[in-house]
């Protein structure tokens, strides 16, 4: 293949999203992390998916007006840091391909290594051993290659490229030592791995077709995230005899997986507890009635609820339009009615669902940007995995006052809403939030979704993890003396007021359980909040 045309780059970017809704789930299992969260392998497939369905309806063949639509679609549909990432190497692509109706081999390496380039700005800190390696590694030894052959064709250089990505990938765990414990290749760089592959596989004729029967969260995600909004399911199961013997989370939760996302499934002595987001509510309650008998249930239709929302957002931006222009608006991010109440009672404008169980992408928060009216925004994501996107949404608003102020917990954002006065200059408020954040420590109580060994800790698969900021500290099977021993990692003299979240699958009593042994051993005032948050038994903030 000499040249890619309008028709062959599209069969490339179909085939190449294809092969990663088919492979996302086995680059979600690479992440280092064994936690239940919006995974590399989704981001990156719900991010593609979503450039190359605008890319394909593009009426143009040529292949730089294809790449623009393209680098536009990606650069909203970008969820997680790498669907960012991949959005800014496939912006270079387009950069590289800028007024070509057609590319030929070198070009085509140029554009690789303008992806790359591209991609490197758009991180503060770059991290190697990560994408960013396998691209920029990539593309420098492709376009080392290009130039040494004369008339090199498109199909050698993206065969080229392939192979080398594949190599630097194999390195990656060199280069980051996290990887080589857990014994996993960077998840980010297997991704641009599997695109191109795809792209290989279109030019050499056959284009990779999606496996249609492959059901699973990113397929229930996507269409949840479209016009079908599915059903909030919940329900308590009481084990039978037979199924205290031989019950197991994963298998519950992968069964699950292929009918809907925001998963949790957990189990306590006799009692099972899920939450699952489905359009097929009938099969979830199905796969529980194997196990035993229902204890409680709840079914509620998210399409009336994301009706009902619609209608009060419209009554609400129509008497927004009759108030002055404010001077502050504040926009953050939570999952669980009981935190987004939190956040809306500290002055939070806008509140974007959506967390570790399913990354915002750049569209959601552009989109909150836009239902706003105020002279200085600032943006608070609550998670290391969000603060790209909102970073890249800040940009796409430049004609607007936007301040992202990167918050890595809930916890931090609260106390950054905590500190804002709306009396007080901009600057004088940026300061002091940020203060306030880097004052907090943040605590986490999850379920282990697999066995790892991380930092010399062995984790089985549905141990409760007890994370303080990144580090897992401790890993048991009982979860209130998983807590206990986290608390005791993240208190000391100096700690004053610890505010305790508790989740879905925690009730008041046991709330109350852990705030007790805090004000028992610690002289600390105690906030104690049901947050609804899934995933998170609890999400404690120490200041």
């Amino acid at each position: 293949m000499e040249m890619i045309n309008g028709h062959i780059f599209k069969d490339m970017l179909a085939s190449g999203a294809n092969n990663l809704s088919n492979k996302f789930t086995e680059i979600d299992a690479l992440n280092v992390f064994p936690v239940p969260d919006g995974d590399t392998g989704t981001n990156m497939s719900l991010t593609f998916n979503a450039g190359v369905k605008d890319a394909l309806a593009c009426s143009s063949e040529d292949v730089c007006d294809i790449a623009k639509v393209l680098s536009k679609g990606l650069l909203m549909g970008a969820r997680g840091n790498s669907g960012v990432i991949t959005s800014q190497i496939f912006r270079g692509l387009y950069q590289g391909m800028d007024g070509m109706k057609e590319v030929n081999g070198f070009q085509l390496a140029n554009a690789l290594v303008m992806g790359s380039r591209v991609a490197y700005k758009a991180v503060m800190r770059p991290v190697e051993g990560t994408i960013l390696t396998v691209v920029r590694e990539a593309a420098d030894y492709t376009y080392a290659y290009a130039t040494s052959i004369e008339d090199v064709t498109c199909l050698q250089v993206m065969e080229k490229m392939l192979d080398e990505a594949k190599k630097s990938l194999d390195r990656t765990p060199e280069l980051l030592p996290v990887l080589a414990e857990v014994g996993v290749v960077d998840s980010g760089g297997a991704g641009l791995v599997t695109i191109f592959e795809g792209f290989v596989s279109a030019l050499k004729g056959v284009v990779i077709e999606k496996e249609e029967a492959k059901e699973s969260k990113e397929v229930a995600g996507a269409a949840l995230e479209s016009e079908e909004y599915g059903y909030c399911t919940e329900f308590i199961i009481r084990l039978s005899e037979s199924a205290q013997r031989t019950f197991e989370e994963e298998t519950l939760r992968d069964s699950l997986a292929r009918i809907g996302n925001s998963i949790v499934c957990v189990r306590d002595d006799d009692i099972v507890k899920v939450h699952v987001h489905t359009l097929t509510p009938g099969d979830a309650l199905n796969m529980g009635l194997r196990y035993g008998s229902f204890a409680k249930l709840k079914v509620e239709n998210m399409q009336e609820q994301h009706e009902e929302i619609m209608m009060n957002a419209s009554v609400e931006k129509e008497v927004k339009e009759e108030k002055p222009r404010q001077k502050y608006a504040i926009i953050t991010v939570a999952a669980g009615d009981g935190l987004k109440d939190m956040f809306k009672e500290l002055r939070a404008d806008y509140v974007i669902s959506g967390g570790q169980t399913m990354n915002p992408s750049t569209e959601d928060f552009v989109e909150a940007i836009h239902q706003l009216n105020a002279e200085h925004i600032i943006i608070l994501p609550n998670n290391s995995n969000i603060v790209m996107a909102a970073q890249q949404a800040a940009l796409v608003c430049e004609d607007q006052n936007i301040e992202v102020i990167p918050t890595k917990s809930i916890p931090q954002g609260l106390s950054a809403c905590i500190m804002f006065n709306p009396d007080v200059d901009f600057e004088t408020n940026l300061s002091e939030m940020k203060e306030a954040v880097s004052m907090v420590k943040t605590g986490q109580v999850t379920y282990a979704i697999k066995d790892t060994t991380f930092e010399g800790m062995e984790i089985k698969s549905g141990d409760y993890m007890g994370i303080l900021e990144k580090d897992i500290i401790v890993s048991l099977p009982d979860k209130m003396e998983t807590t206990r021993q986290l608390l005791d990692r993240m208190l000391d003299d100096e700690s004053e007021i610890v505010t305790l979240i508790y989740g879905e699958d925690i009730n008041e009593e046991e709330a109350e359980e852990v705030a007790a042994y805090i004000e028992d051993k610690f002289d600390v005032e105690v906030e104690v909040n049901n947050g609804m948050q899934p995933v998170y038994s609890f999400i404690i903030g120490v200041e």
